[in-house]
């Protein structure tokens, strides 16, 4: 092997290692409730994001200079059931996901400058590293995955991580409430990216990319399978990343994320999480274009999640609801172009909509402080932005898109009335039935009869 290849094999593994080894020392020093001080561990959380950092950028440096594409990491198959399932460990650089993980090491890093002073002496904060840690290493690990066993592990961290930031203020009952949505969805988007995994290993033997997607280097991967198996395949995928990225009907769950602390609404929900959805199409791309109605079904939800977020986005009161549905409009928008093939634009789409977003949402608390300090300065408040549809039509239309977008599309009530109440309703039947059979193999029901036939009488006799 020669010395270059094993300097890059060494620098992917440091670009993992570091968040690993983060998440392993603030979490079990919480653990063992060896808490550490705000200084040290804001010190190594600054230390892991450069140190990660640094190798996510060397490599990029190294691939341009030696002209490499494609860096592959196998770590071996942990699990291994003969002729049936195999469960592999493989890291994958590329085009893709080096620009990615400096995109996660990036605004990471800035997030955690800026939240060790915004959490200063919160009761959290130890607790807001660690969730922190976790996120940082799921979106390493998804971002550089070569197989979907491994996408899923980092899959799963960011989504745990992500849920119990969106409930951090626990004491009170709004943020728990949410952060459980938040929880249910991802439930609904990690069984959909599991099922992919089956049937990937069901078509292919293996879950690892490169066998589902041809050979070649992103984005010119060239896929094998038959439209049909892309398209049960791609379906599920879009499932999972309509998920994870509150695209339409899954929208609900973004402004609900926004009662977490400002740091992790700014890099989680604004900027790195709600783009994963994203990031797994781009993936997956050369399987997606085997199926033309599945790029178009791609399209057309990218377009509708746009249109949608636009609407409703346009009358929220709050900033952090604005911000987080202008980010959902780019995303749908990202979306759309990845089902039209355009993989090296939406990339850069991604990339740059991130970024701005972060500032953002980073620049929210001050921004409101300084506009209560103008309008106090003026004595009146400031005019407000009116809603675009006001010359669409008349006073009945304003109404109803108004309504519609202060109830968010009604998206969450169409969910909990047709989806969410059925499957709880089939589920208590179930739980009948099954109680009422366990009763009469046990003998339960006739001893209850035994029991209660004496007031019978008496019931007879007061009639």
């Amino acid at each position: 092997m020669p010395n270059d290849h094993r300097l890059l094999i060494l620098l992917g593994m440091v670009v993992v290692a570091s968040p690993l080894l983060l998440t392993f020392i603030l979490g079990v020093s919480s653990l063992l409730d060896l808490k550490l001080t705000e200084g040290r561990t804001s010190r190594l959380v600054h230390g892991a994001v450069v140190t990660g950092l640094t190798a996510a950028v060397a490599v990029l440096a190294l691939m341009l200079i030696l002209g490499t594409r494609h860096v592959s990491i196998d770590l071996g198959r942990w699990v291994v059931i003969p002729r049936h399932y195999h469960f592999s460990v493989k890291l994958v650089f590329d085009r893709l996901s080096v620009p990615f993980v400096i995109l996660s090491f990036l605004l990471s890093g800035t997030i955690s400058a800026f939240a060790s002073k915004y959490m200063h002496r919160e009761p959290g904060f130890n607790r807001f590293f660690v969730l922190y840690a976790i996120f940082v290493l799921g979106m390493v690990v998804t971002s550089s995955a070569g197989t979907i066993e491994t996408m899923f592990t980092g899959w799963e961290l960011v989504g745990l991580s992500s849920a119990l930031l969106v409930a951090f203020f626990q004491e009170r009952p709004a943020p728990a409430r949410n952060g459980l949505w938040v929880w249910v969805v991802y439930r609904v988007s990690d069984a959909a990216l599991l099922l992919a995994a089956v049937v990937m290993h069901h078509l292919r033997g293996e879950g690892d990319f490169d066998k589902l997607l041809g050979a070649g280097d992103w984005p010119y991967e060239f896929s094998l399978v038959s439209p049909h198996q892309a398209a049960v395949v791609g379906l599920l995928l879009l499932v999972a990343a309509a998920g994870k990225s509150a695209l339409v009907p899954f929208s609900g769950w973004l402004p609900r994320a926004m009662e977490g602390p400002t740091p992790s609404s700014a890099v989680f929900y604004g900027a790195l999480s709600v783009h994963l959805g994203a990031f797994l199409l781009l993936r997956v791309s050369p399987l997606l274009e085997r199926s033309a109605w599945l790029c178009g079904l791609i399209v057309a939800l990218g377009l509708i999640t746009a249109l949608h977020a636009y609407l409703t986005g346009s009358v929220q009161t709050d900033i952090k609801s604005a911000l987080s549905y202008a980010s959902l409009s780019q995303v749908g928008i990202i979306v759309a172009e990845i089902g039209l093939g355009f993989r090296y634009v939406a990339l850069v789409h991604l990339l740059g909509h991130a970024c701005l977003r972060t500032l953002q949402f980073v620049r929210a608390p001050t921004l409101l402080r300084d506009y209560r300090a103008l309008e106090d300065a003026i004595g009146e408040r400031l005019p407000r932005a009116r809603a675009p549809w006001g010359r669409l039509g008349g006073p009945r239309y304003q109404t109803w898109l108004y309504r519609m977008g202060l109830e968010r599309g009604y998206l969450d009530a169409l969910l909990r009335d047709y989806v969410v109440v059925p499957f709880v309703r089939a589920f208590r039947c179930c739980d009948a039935l099954e109680r009422r059979w366990t009763d009469f193999l046990s003998g339960e029901a006739s001893r209850e009869l035994d029991r209660v036939k004496p007031h019978f009488g008496a019931i007879e006799e007061f009639s």
